[in-house]
């Protein structure tokens, strides 16, 4: 009777090893680099981009992560900034996928991949003043339509870091670049990340301003395809008064019906937010992602992904954390683990 007690109370902790044990065979390596970055197209096709050195690198899965191709090289950007959310950056399209990157005097490579062929090519540069992205800090996006859609930060206003926009429409070259938010007070956050959603004709883009000393995040959004933006709105209650910049630039994402959702950081406490909205407090880290109904974020070397009304999971120890729900409800998340682009499905 004292055995079988002492093996029911054993029971519990068994059945947590063995799913620790399943979770950490789970994961699987793909190749050596860093700073991966993923689309799923609206056939279930997955891309995956990631930088290795100066190289870039592209694999492609047609069975929702499960396995994926041998990486195949993209091309090559001498002293390409890669590293704490610098690196290769990837939208797709219907036709096309884009890379951009950014070489440290500030030149933001582009190259294009035409799916019909598997061809990629290297095309005019994103930014049409010289070294004028030396930050290395980008975001891009497409729309159903072949058209996609850039934002960085930009020092071509009197050595300034503000927002810089353009678009590349299909069987075209960047556009004409502009400032599409300046900072009253000379600059927004100096190393932030930049981020951009689209969907139809609205483009909304997130960054980390820099106004009487706080480093809150701040929205601006266009309904005509970026002809024109809309002032900055500031996202959430708090504010953070701050002297150094925290390197965190947060997530957004825009939903089928067009809603606007945003996840940040602020002093550790991660943070969600629609516009005009009362923030919620999603728990604690810092580098924290949106991808659809997904948030995620580190906290210190764990990563943890939640649904928006769901409890959070940690998936894995590592960085640079990427992830996709398909409509199965299974979650596909990539990341960079010692040096290494890993992926795994939830």
């Amino acid at each position: 009777m004292r055995n079988t007690s002492l093996k029911l109370s054993l029971l519990p902790f068994l059945i947590f090893l063995a799913s620790v044990q399943q979770h950490a065979v789970a994961q699987t390596s793909l190749a050596p680099g860093e700073q991966p970055q993923m689309t799923v197209d609206s056939k279930g096709t997955v891309r995956l981009v990631f930088g290795e050195k100066d190289k870039i690198f592209y694999s492609v899965s047609n069975d929702k992560g499960s396995t994926f191709s041998k990486p195949v090289f993209v091309g090559e950007v001498k002293e390409m900034h890669l590293g704490m959310t610098r690196g290769p950056q990837l939208a797709t399209s219907k036709d096309y996928s884009v890379v951009t990157a950014i070489d440290k005097k500030g030149t933001i490579h582009s190259f294009r991949l035409t799916h019909k062929t598997g061809a990629w090519e290297k095309i005019k540069n994103a930014n049409d003043v010289e070294a004028s992205a030396p930050e290395g800090l980008m975001s891009i996006a497409a729309d159903a339509k072949n058209n996609f859609y850039a934002v960085w930060l930009d020092l071509r206003d009197n050595n300034n870091n503000n927002i810089c926009f353009a678009t590349l429409k299909e069987n075209s070259t960047w556009s004409k670049n502009k400032l599409v938010y300046r900072s009253p007070e000379g600059h927004v956050c100096e190393c932030c990340k930049p981020s951009i959603a689209v969907k139809d004709n609205g483009v909304s883009i997130m960054f980390r301003n820099w106004l009487k000393g706080s480093r809150d995040l701040y929205l601006i959004t266009s309904s005509n395809g970026g002809e024109t933006f809309s002032e900055g709105q500031k996202l959430g209650n708090g504010t953070w008064p701050l002297k150094g910049c925290p390197m965190d630039g947060g997530g957004l994402t825009v939903d089928l019906k067009n809603n606007i959702h945003t996840a940040w950081q602020r002093d550790g406490q991660i943070y969600y937010a629609q516009p005009g909205q009362p923030e919620r407090i999603i728990g604690e880290g810092r580098s924290v992602g949106m991808s659809g109904n997904l948030l995620t974020w580190e906290k210190g070397s764990d990563l943890f992904v939640k649904p928006l009304n769901g409890t959070p999971q940690k998936i894995g120890e590592g960085t640079a954390l990427k992830v996709y729900e398909f409509t199965d409800r299974s979650i596909l998340a990539v990341w960079e683990k010692d040096d290494q682009v890993v992926f795994k499905r939830i």
